[in-house]
């Protein structure tokens, strides 16, 4: 592949709702621009982007792929990213790395929540976009529904390019609102000018106004002769077009089948004609060295950096670090300083990604993205400069995994190596979590949903060749007591020689504090039990704690005192009055009312107003307590509750299934809460057997 230089490269991501037509796109694309000689297909498996053998198992994207073609001069990086929202992470990853962003809509679908929800990812990531109306194919396509629902939703912005031409069913042409002429495909993806239909001069005549009304409402000047009935000419509406797509005041909206490879031959052309080259982007970082902010801004002029956005470890084709060059130009053997682990990590060659085929490159310029193999120690996330200029960029935030569920290996013999290749698939994906629950004695994984789950056991077997079980999580219940006890145990063992004897008389009763697990003092008089026994009496206490006797969670909140007791001159051992202390602690436990603490949450939901009853009655039954609703931009609200732990299993899955995918939530831990007594019973009884 060739080298280009800053202002011919084109970094656009392609985001969308699941099934939407974004890998097909990027496989017409690949066709035209001549990298394959014949397309493929996401139902054959042989496409370009989606090559990891779950994708193709599966039939969709789960991992963000990067495909570079080369279209009139210019290098445009398509980021294909997964329309599934378990893989968020991934879609989040490419939106930071591009400049620029192609929402694709199912024509026949029309506008889905993941249309709304890569319409606020550009937002957060201040992507210029444009939007493509896809499966044109189909009869049952509406080009025109989907412009006005998107009108409807996002104001006179939408600026449509285009109008399809059917016939007998079949789409066949389209007519330029711009040029107000229209065209007709010829067998070999040519076209030929045509009369426009007389079907399309209604919706022609409707278009046309929002393409002037969107044009007008960039400038006054503009909105002027507007109102005043004068009409822009084609320069001046490309003009406005190329300005504000750039700054994102207007996003053109046309339409394509990517199946049959026509609109794409537009789609091309309109990216290198109207979305923003990366030097038109400011990009910052942070002079370690000075502490000062540096304005990297894509320029190859100022010292060599680069950000990681994206790790790839496969068993097969081994480590990738996917990088964009965030200033000056990288060269094969280039050393580079990576602040975050404090060392040097030459780079050996350069290459770009094809799906997963490496393209060796001798240099990369600002703004381009590449890929780097084998750094070890190089993660997502991180900066590559010089030591002579030492930078850190801000690094991307990705979504939190709330979903989690118990792992265990079938096979035991097989613990290191499913930690190891967590390890690895954690590289990848930074929304996959593992955590070690040592007090209920379980591994946690955490991930976006339960989809992506299901994807990491799949995973783990496909290419790592181990297999692991997924389970409910047990709930980090507590154990504590509500009245005072006072118990005494005596400990008393004779099996000729010398035998064992510990006595003590000791009091139960809550401390006040949750926070620990117990207090222990004395106030033993008299030397009824000698000091040197004491921290043996405390020593039982501390084991006690870790397993309580009501259902075997840890207690906490107990104050123990001991205050009597006796012992032998030659039986008595700090094993004894330990042994004493923890069956007193039993006894004395058991005595004292003792109840079940549950962990509560504090939930925060975010969904669409018209939800909002369903949600609340729905947490009302989940044990949980609404404390209040705030607004939000964009028709939303935010619901807050606290709710048991216990009763969030499975919430994803169920938000979702109420919302149509377009609820999120979050939550943490706030405090522990006495149980309900049926959930005390059922944990107690599941302990008894």
């Amino acid at each position: 592949m060739n080298v280009y230089t800053t202002d011919k490269i084109r970094n656009v991501v392609l985001l969308g709702h699941g099934g939407s037509g974004k890998t097909t796109i990027v496989e017409a694309m690949a066709y035209l621009s001549g990298i394959t000689n014949r397309m493929g297909t996401v139902t054959d498996g042989n496409t370009i982007s989606d090559y990891d053998k779950e994708e193709i198992k599966r039939g969709f994207s789960i991992s963000t792929s990067v495909v570079p073609i080369e279209w009139r001069e210019t290098k445009i990086n398509l980021l294909d990213t997964p329309g599934f929202f378990d893989f968020v992470g991934e879609v989040e990853e490419a939106a930071a790395a591009a400049d620029a962003a192609i929402i694709v809509v199912n024509g026949k679908a029309g506008v889905e929540v993941g249309t709304q929800k890569a319409w606020d990812i550009c937002e957060k990531y201040n992507l210029p976009r444009m939007i493509w109306v896809t499966n044109m194919d189909d009869d049952n396509a509406s080009f025109r529904q989907v412009v006005v629902d998107l009108q409807e939703l996002y104001g006179k912005k939408i600026a449509p390019l285009h109008l399809p031409i059917r016939e007998n069913g079949q789409f066949v042409g389209y007519v330029n609102v711009i040029q107000m002429k229209a065209k007709r495909w010829k067998e070999d993806g040519t076209v030929d000018k045509t009369d426009v239909p007389d079907y399309s001069f209604e919706n022609l005549e409707i278009c046309r106004e929002a393409l002037l009304e969107s044009v007008a409402e960039t400038s006054e000047e503009y909105m002027d002769r507007y109102f005043s009935g004068d009409t822009f000419s084609e320069n001046e509406i490309r003009q406005v077009l190329h300005t504000n797509v750039c700054d994102g005041s207007m996003v053109p909206i046309s339409m394509a089948s990517g199946t049959m490879a026509k609109g794409i031959y537009t789609l091309l052309d309109d990216i290198v004609k109207y979305l923003p080259s990366p030097e038109k982007k400011q990009c910052k970082a942070i002079n370690i060295k000075t502490n000062e902010v540096y304005d990297a801004d894509f320029n190859f002029a100022k010292a060599k950096s680069a950000y990681v956005f994206k790790t790839i470890v496969d068993p097969f084709i081994g480590k990738y670090s996917l990088v964009k060059v965030t200033s000056g130009v990288i060269k094969t053997d280039d050393v580079m300083y990576n602040e975050e682990h404090g060392m040097d990590d030459k780079i050996g060659k350069l290459y770009v990604l094809r799906g997963n085929k490496p393209e060796e490159v001798p240099e990369l310029h600002a703004g381009d993205i590449g890929a780097l193999a084998k750094l070890n120690k190089v993660a997502t996330t991180d900066t590559l400069s010089t030591k002579a200029t030492p930078l850190t960029f801000i690094k991307t935030a990705v979504s939190k995994p709330y979903t989690y569920m118990s792992y265990k290996p079938v096979n035991k013999a097989d613990v290191d190596k499913v930690s190891q290749a967590l390890q690895k698939m954690m590289q990848e994906d930074l929304t996959l979590k593992v955590v070690n629950d040592s007090e209920n004695h379980q591994s946690l994984l955490y991930a976006i949903g339960d989809q992506q789950l299901d994807v990491v056991v799949s995973k783990l077997k496909e290419k790592y060749k181990v297999e692991i079980t997924l389970e409910q999580p047990k709930v980090a219940f507590r154990e504590t007591i509500r009245k005072k006890a006072d118990v005494e145990y005596k400990y008393k063992k004779q099996s000729g020689g010398h035998g064992q004897y510990g006595h003590v008389k000791m009091t139960f009763e809550p401390s006040g504090n949750l926070e620990e697990a117990y207090e222990f003092d004395q106030i033993v008089v008299g030397g009824a039990v000698p000091k040197n026994y004491f921290p043996a009496v405390e020593k039982g206490i501390q084991e006690s704690v870790e397993r309580g006797p009501l259902a075997g969670y840890p207690v906490v909140g107990v104050k123990a005192v001991l205050y009597d007791g006796s012992y032998h001159p030659v039986d008595s051992s700090e094993m004894a009055f330990k042994t004493a202390a923890i069956q007193a602690f039993k006894k004395g436990f058991m005595d004292a009312s003792p109840i079940l603490l549950e962990p509560i949450a504090s939930v925060k939901v975010l969904v669409p107003d018209k939800y909002t009853g369903d949600i609340m009655g729905d947490l009302n039954k989940r044990r949980g307590r609404v404390l209040g609703m705030n607004p939000v931009e964009g028709g939303k609200q935010e619901i807050v509750a606290d709710v048991p732990m216990s009763s969030l299993f499975g919430y994803n899955t169920d938000l979702r299934s109420m919302t149509g995918g377009s609820g999120t939530y979050e939550y943490e831990f706030s405090r522990y809460e006495q149980a309900p007594s049926d959930v005390q019973e059922k944990e107690v009884a599941a302990r008894a057997e």
